[in-house]
């Protein structure tokens, strides 16, 4: 139904930057929201930052000033551009889209960023 492949993880210095991507195939004519979330062995799957086709936009207060999140709806794709990324960054990012018709979420395989010198 929906295929979501992540790339841009990297390994990078502390203070540098990345942009990770997700393009999204299939049944996709009805996405609304997209975003990225991340998670570290043995936590929880937290959220980075979402966006709406309307344009609105969230993030956690942990990225806030220094992740950008966007889309390009006609390419399907979403981005991430992180500035300023520090060893607490470090771990698996993972795309994440909503379908209105279905009222699922979808998830992609996660892409690993690692923040270290």
């Amino acid at each position: 139904q929906v295929q979501l492949v992540e790339s841009g993880g990297a390994l990078v210095q502390p203070g540098g930057s990345l942009r990770l991507a997700c393009a999204a195939s299939g049944t996709i004519f009805d996405i609304d929201y997209m975003g990225w979330y991340r998670q570290a062995p043995g936590n929880e799957r937290e959220l980075v930052a979402t966006t709406t086709s309307g344009g609105s936009t969230n993030y956690a207060d942990s990225v806030k000033g220094r992740f950008t999140i966007s889309r390009d709806n006609a390419k399907n794709t979403v981005y991430l551009q992180m500035n300023s990324l520090n060893p607490e960054d470090t771990t698996i990012y993972y795309c994440n889209v909503y379908r209105r018709t279905t009222r699922m979420f979808y998830w992609g395989q996660g892409t690993q960023v690692t923040v270290s010198s």
